[in-house]
């Protein structure tokens, strides 16, 4: 089984209580929107926060996708806020 690393950024880091970890990807897990999901299911509800695509970006291997964005395993996946600035 491949794994990924996945990291967690700002606000996030903090609401979640995790900064890193690497997580073996299950077969089942095929894009970022399905590890989304897996990642509630195992870690429980608080992770549910993930799931607002109006306050979470994700970026695979340092590129921002989609959550249609297909996963093979082996890639850094990071959560993060939108960044405002002036």
């Amino acid at each position: 089984m491949t794994t990924l690393t996945i990291n967690f950024f700002a606000s996030l880091r903090e609401e979640l209580g995790a900064s890193a970890e690497t997580l073996p990807l299950p077969a089942q897990v095929t894009n970022v929107g399905q590890l989304v999901d897996h990642l509630v299911d195992i870690r429980g509800e608080r992770w549910a926060a993930l799931q607002d695509k109006s306050r979470v970006l994700v970026a695979v291997d340092q590129t921002i996708v989609p959550r249609s964005h297909v996963l093979r395993g082996g890639e850094e996946v990071a959560f993060f806020p939108p960044m405002t600035g002036g």
